[in-house]
């Protein structure tokens, strides 16, 4: 999620509907300027005993984040309390519960964005040992209950957390105990905009089954390969799911204002303090009429916080984010830019990949989506045969579209090395949960805890 730290009090008032575009327009550039920033969380637990650090204990989440000083990283504060590090690769922050996130820099090729995911990986382990922490890359804790992890000091998730039962059974869930890899692309126009945004939308749940790697609740097996992609179906149906007006005819950056104005606030950003705004509307702010804050017109700043408040499976602010993936270990991070770059970086890719789902109806979209937490690939697909079959024939494509971007490192590898952790998984048909699933019930003897062996 985003890191605030700085009021938004000087900027721009947001006076015209017009604006509500602007920074989805400001996102266009031509397409040798398109980069990949890849974000990617992992759970952080004490090796001693296993559980979740609290921020402000010794060697806790605070201490490590400091830590990375070290490395040229620079602490931002929050009400005193340190809430991220920025730094040359982009800036590392804390989600609800403590788990630790990178958001990368924006980068030219996927060796550059590899070899940042590298050098992350390397720094926080070595500070991990001077904390005594280790990471765990998973999609969800496999053991701990919600009452067993600590609460991070930010603002916006005391206020998400009082708000989330409100509208869902499962949002707590969402924001205490999973994790993700993302990836943001760019577009060069709204109209390739719009093209990409509906070709990963209907491609997402392929993503969720090659990256489904969170099997486990409270110790246990949970009856499903990617548990996180389910917790999203019960989470807040008003900002999160497959968004069926972006395959309509004439979809663009006005629509997706429209959508965005229907999703409830959650709060303002004024005087480095986050003002409960949970379940107003941003249609009453624009005209002055906001409960929380009487007769104040937004700023632009509030329109971009808005931006962020929105959970689709594919989300637009001025890039693209791709958002089905479980969180997983570094060559499952190289991964999933690999996977959406080879698809939408390259037009031939792009062409290829939407004539495979061009066809596919709305409710044949969302009954693969809904079923894919639980069958991963071997969901079936709309015309026939399963998602695995599916996998095979889009990752043909996006080996191509990697293979023609000719992006090469020193030695003369273009990226589509990148994609044979995932050819693995469709070659085999078993995702990182099953293989998970099967240790559990054979070498581990039915004990999750072991899966803490597995860590970065």
């Amino acid at each position: 999620m985003s890191t605030r730290d700085a009021s938004g009090a000087a900027d721009p008032f947001i006076e015209h509907r017009d604006q509500l575009a602007a920074p989805m327009q400001a996102g266009e550039k031509p397409k040798s300027d398109w980069r990949i920033g890849t974000e990617h969380e992992k759970l952080v637990f004490k090796r001693d005993d296993l559980r979740a650090p609290s921020h402000n204990e010794s060697g806790g989440i605070r201490d490590l984040l400091l830590a990375l000083a070290d490395y040229g990283w620079e602490p931002v504060e929050e009400n005193g309390e340190v809430i991220a590090m920025r730094g040359p690769d982009g800036t590392v922050s804390l989600e609800p519960a403590g788990q630790l996130e990178l958001s990368g820099a924006p980068l030219d090729n996927l060796h550059e964005t590899c070899a940042e995911t590298g050098r992350h990986l390397e720094q926080v382990k070595a500070v991990g040992e001077k904390c005594g922490v280790g990471f765990l890359g998973l999609g969800m804790w496999p053991d701990k209950t919600r009452a067993e992890l600590p609460i991070m000091p930010k603002g916006r998730y005391a206020i998400m957390l009082r708000h989330m039962p409100r509208v869902g059974d499962l949002g707590l869930d969402m924001m205490l105990r999973t994790c993700t890899i993302q990836v943001n692309l760019d577009y060069a126009s709204e109209a390739d905009m719009a093209k990409k945004f509906r070709t990963s939308l209907a491609l997402q749940p392929l993503a969720t089954a090659l990256f489904a790697n969170s099997p486990f609740t409270e110790g246990k097996p949970n009856g499903y390969l990617s548990y996180r992609s389910h917790i999203w179906s019960d989470t807040d149906p008003h900002r999160t799911g497959m968004l069926p007006f972006v395959f309509d005819d004439g979809f663009g950056y006005d629509r997706y204002v429209d959508y965005m104005l229907d999703v409830p606030m959650y709060f303002v950003f004024r005087d480095g303090k986050y003002i409960d705004a949970a379940g107003h509307s941003f249609r009453d702010f624009m005209n002055g009429r906001l409960a929380v804050l009487p007769g104040e017109l937004p700023r632009e700043s509030d329109w971009w916080d808005h931006l962020s408040t929105a959970f689709p499976e594919v989300r637009l602010k001025s890039f693209l984010e791709m958002r089905g993936a479980d969180g997983g270990p570094w060559s499952r991070i190289c991964a999933l830019p690999a996977f959406w770059v080879g698809i939408l970086y390259d037009q031939a890719a792009l062409d290829a990949a939407w004539d495979l789902v061009k066809h596919w109806t709305m409710e044949e979209r969302e009954a693969l989506r809904n079923a894919v937490p639980k069958d991963g690939l071997a969901t079936p697909v709309p015309g026939g045969g399963k998602l695995r079959d599916l996998g095979a024939d889009v990752l043909s494509i996006a080996r191509a579209g990697l293979s023609a971007r000719a992006r090469l490192n020193t030695s003369g590898d273009n990226e589509t090395g990148f994609l044979e952790t995932l050819d693995e998984i469709v070659s085999t048909g078993k995702s990182p949960a099953q293989r998970l699933l099967d240790r559990y019930h054979g070498e581990w003897g039915g004990d999750v805890k072991r899966v803490y062996k597995y860590s970065f």
